[in-house]
């Protein structure tokens, strides 16, 4: 202790301490409440867990098989006019 103060004490440097320990708080604050606190459930959870009912529609899904090459496109056209007859993506009672 007698050191410090014959040597004139800490110095500025120690207001780093404080300015650190802020920013370390403010950045967890920031990452709880982009991940955790909004309903995603962090950077852990995989996509499959957060999809949404809308995203499993039967044209989504179609749309995914032949994007993956399961289907081809003759194959697509004929599904998909089948999906439009029922789910009308033009049509009544089916999204716009």
């Amino acid at each position: 202790m007698n050191t410090l103060a014959h040597s004139g004490g800490p110095g500025p440097w120690i207001l780093f301490f404080p300015l650190f320990w802020a920013a370390v708080v403010i950045g967890g604050v920031t990452l709880l409440r982009r991940t955790v606190w909004r309903g995603r459930g962090g950077p852990w959870q995989t996509r499959a867990i957060l999809e949404t009912p809308a995203e499993s529609s039967p044209i989504t899904l179609l749309g995914r098989r032949f994007a993956s090459g399961e289907i081809d496109e003759d194959e697509y056209e004929r599904r998909l006019s089948v999906l439009d007859e029922q789910f009308g993506r033009g049509s009544k009672g089916g999204v716009a």
